[in-house]
């Protein structure tokens, strides 16, 4: 089974990076400096850890624009300056060190599968969410707070 990993699009986000806190502010996010934490704080595009130092946009995105009862947006960190993700068959570190909520839709973006996995056993879970044929792709989120991480496709 070969899968799909992409963060969200850099292009989407670099125009918050050079508006005041005030127009930050006005569209509900904030700027934030990375403090030294362990794992850093993650960032939805180019799905690694944030550094000291770091600058970062803490803003609500709608990770999941359908028209079904599974429309969903949350909190999430993106970094200045990265790159998006874009892979197949790698799981990048950032997943693999935290706990994660895996979530499968179909076509109709209703909700066909589900599984709570340690993020080491990444690849399983894809390879038996996507064994289900009505599985059209798979949303990953961090556990614990509930947030958005990344999305998986079939390739």
């Amino acid at each position: 089974m070969h899968f799909r990993i992409r963060g969200l699009p850099a292009e989407q986000f670099e125009p918050l990076f050079t508006i005041s806190d005030a127009e930050l502010a006005a569209q509900g996010a904030v700027r934030r400096i990375a403090e030294a934490r362990e794992p850093g704080y993650p960032c939805r595009v180019s799905l690694t850890d944030s550094k000291p130092g770091d600058e970062l946009i803490l803003v609500n995105y709608e990770h999941h624009d359908v028209a079904s009862p599974y429309r969903m947006r949350f909190a999430i960190f993106v970094r200045k300056g990265d790159e998006t993700f874009d892979a197949i068959d790698a799981v990048p570190e950032q997943l693999r060190k935290r706990t994660l909520a895996v979530r499968a839709f179909d076509g109709d973006a209703m909700m066909v599968g589900y599984e709570l996995i340690d993020g080491a056993t990444l690849e399983d879970a894809i390879a038996r969410l996507f064994a289900n044929e009505r599985a059209a792709y798979l949303h990953v989120h961090f556990a614990a707070p509930g947030c958005y991480a990344a999305r998986v496709e079939r390739t």
